[in-house]
């Protein structure tokens, strides 16, 4: 079927001894993930256009947004907010509603944003990515 909703997508993550990955509760928000390489310029004094070939990609950050709970231990704040304190990689996974899924290892920075009358409190994570970005496909049916 062509055309998912972003609803129903997770994010997990597994660090240091885990050997299983645990959901992140209350994402609200995902990233754009990937990117363009960047170009290289290749244009001798011979050509009568530009011409480039592609580099290496800057993935930049990716900031996923939550609904704020830090009332336990295993809230999605204190989590993130641990790796971020430990200066601990993870592996994160983020799997959509059709069984597509992204991996990738990343330290994560932590950002309560502001807010106002009748706004939820809300945080970003940053991932600053250490690894290349891992798709896993949907199973045929």
């Amino acid at each position: 079927m062509a055309g998912i909703s972003y609803n129903e997508t997770k994010i997990s993550y597994k660090e240091g001894s885990m050997t299983d990955f645990e959901e992140i509760d209350l994402l609200m928000e995902v990233p754009e993930i990937g990117g363009d390489p960047e170009k290289i310029d290749v244009t001798t004094l011979s050509d009568k256009h530009k011409k480039y070939i592609p580099g290496i990609s800057d993935l930049g950050d990716l900031d996923f947004v939550f609904l704020f709970d830090n009332s336990t231990s295993t809230s999605n704040y204190r989590i993130l907010k641990g790796l971020q304190d430990n200066d601990e990689l993870a592996t994160f996974k983020v799997e959509y509603p059709d069984g597509t899924g992204h991996q990738f290892d990343a330290y994560v920075t932590v950002k309560l944003a502001g807010g106002g009358v009748n706004t939820p409190a809300t945080f970003t994570a940053s991932m600053f990515l250490q690894s290349d970005i891992t798709t896993t496909n949907p199973t045929e049916t």
